[in-house]
């Protein structure tokens, strides 16, 4: 049989790969027989301790491992609460950098061998970096007030400027005689800067205030404040609906009445409604936003904004999609199914 042109010259790259690997295996401290019958873990490395150390770096060291074989290297983490980082070396020391100023790190080591066996109970040692930071942050923007709702009300606001890290946010309530009560923490990690603030009282004014902290404890000049009115409980209600659907939509009349002993003075609707989904005519009402792409929210359009104790408001939808209107709420409070 003639020989493939190639054969000789992939037979000796695979030659010379295979000499490669057993020179690196050798000088590791293992011959290649060796490693490939080893089994036993190396012992785990000495307690971990700091050599030098700066805001923003750190040198460590530890007791060498030892293992019948060789270690070839020692697996270095730098973990702060959930977010981790993976460093590698041939020698019982190692500087870790670009850490940040006044973090608490959790670092780990362990020992590895030629074959890949890895040693056991690791040390670890917990460490707070030195502070670098000697500024407080900038005061955080004024809040504005949005999905405003009987016992809950969303706020938002510009971040603080800060020169380090930031480490959370502090929303205030101003009560009265100008106290503060804290409701709510918003920390950044990620960075977010609005929160929902629950637990509220019906029909009640509200003033609340934001402050920064920076991960030294620094904090921000108070936030101009805000001051937000909540809505009256929601009102009791029942709708019925009559729904002509086909394979992929559907038209439904929608009759909603005022169950309650409270009038109704303007209002909002929301029900079910995918993501998918396309309005193709609405009346009686107007599309006002689709919340978390599952529901449709729609108000009413200056006419029959009020409805009477007793009475009732009615509004048609032309849809595509399969899911019909369910869940119905009015102004916040969820609708009872009325009987046919």
């Amino acid at each position: 049989m003639r020989d493939h042109p190639w054969r000789g010259v992939r037979s000796t790259a695979a030659a010379l790969a295979a000499c490669a690997l057993t020179a690196a295996v050798v000088a590791a401290g293992a011959t290649p027989a060796h490693a490939a019958a080893d089994t036993e873990r190396p012992t785990a490395p000495g307690p971990i301790t700091v050599v030098a150390i700066d805001t923003t770096w750190v040198e460590l060291t530890w007791a060498a491992a030892t293992d019948n074989v060789g270690v070839v290297s020692y697996p270095v983490g730098a973990q702060f609460e959930d977010n981790g980082a993976h460093y590698s070396t041939d020698t019982n020391s190692i500087r870790i950098s670009n850490l940040r100023p006044s973090r608490t790190y959790t670092f780990s080591v362990a020992a590895v061998d030629a074959a890949g066996n890895r040693s056991l109970n690791d040390p670890r040692l917990r460490l707070t970096m030195p502070p670098g930071d000697d500024q407080p942050p900038g005061a955080p923007g004024q809040p504005v007030a949005y999905d405003v709702a009987a016992t809950a009300v969303w706020l938002r606001w510009t971040h603080s400027v800060e020169n380090v890290v930031l480490d959370r946010y502090e929303v205030f309530r101003v009560d009265a005689g100008g106290a503060l009560t804290r409701v709510s923490e918003v920390y950044q990690y990620p960075p977010r800067n609005s929160t929902q603030v629950s637990g509220l009282t019906p029909n009640t004014t509200y003033t609340f205030v934001v402050q920064a902290r920076d991960e030294v404890g620094h904090l921000s000049p108070l936030s101009a404040p805000v001051t937000v009115t909540t809505l009256p409980p929601p009102p009791k209600c029942a709708v019925r609906s009559v729904v002509r659907q086909w394979s992929d939509g559907f038209v439904a009349h929608l009759t909603v009445k005022n169950t309650g002993t409270t009038a109704v003075d303007g209002w909002t609707m929301t029900w079910r409604f995918w993501a998918s989904q396309q309005v193709h005519g609405i009346w009686g009402a107007k599309v006002v936003d689709r919340p978390n792409n599952s529901y449709l929210r729609v108000g009413n359009t200056g006419r029959k904004a009020v409805i009477p104790p007793g009475g009732s408001v009615s509004l048609g939808l032309v849809a595509s999609g399969t899911q019909l209107p369910q869940e119905v709420t009015l102004n916040g409070g969820v609708c009872e199914v009325a009987d046919e």
